[in-house]
């Protein structure tokens, strides 16, 4: 579990043990805070030595899509909405009472019915 992200725990380490040994030299003892520190910083430059590696390929980013699940009642009925932020631009809408999910093109639209159960999931008002 904690070695799925090998340079996120040393960065991480690395600025802790860089903090804790600053603390050590002020407070308690110099040498202790000076071998911390060092170790930080060790642990800091290996940490920006790996690689990053991203665990889904752009084209699987462009496709994603959210899971078509259900959403409870909140004293009135969910609707999930997902706009991309690149190119191209798409909207994916969820209904919450079926768990129907549809792609648009474009970003939110200014009204929205769910084909699958009829309902008005929003509509502005502010036009």
């Amino acid at each position: 579990m904690f070695m799925k992200n090998r340079r996120e725990n040393f960065l991480i380490s690395g600025i802790v043990l860089i903090v804790f040994g600053a603390l050590l030299s002020l407070a308690v003892n110099i040498g202790m805070g000076a071998v911390t520190g060092i170790g930080g910083i060790v642990c800091f430059i290996i940490g920006m030595s790996i690689p990053t590696s991203m665990e889904m390929s752009p084209e699987a980013v462009a496709a994603w899509q959210p899971s078509m699940e259900r959403l409870p009642d909140a004293g009135r009925f969910m609707y999930r909405v997902d706009v991309t932020m690149d190119e191209p631009i798409r909207s994916t809408i969820l209904c919450g009472p079926c768990g129907n999910l549809e792609t648009v093109d474009g970003t939110k639209p200014n009204e929205y019915s769910c084909p699958a159960c009829g309902r008005l999931l929003w509509a502005n008002e502010e036009e």
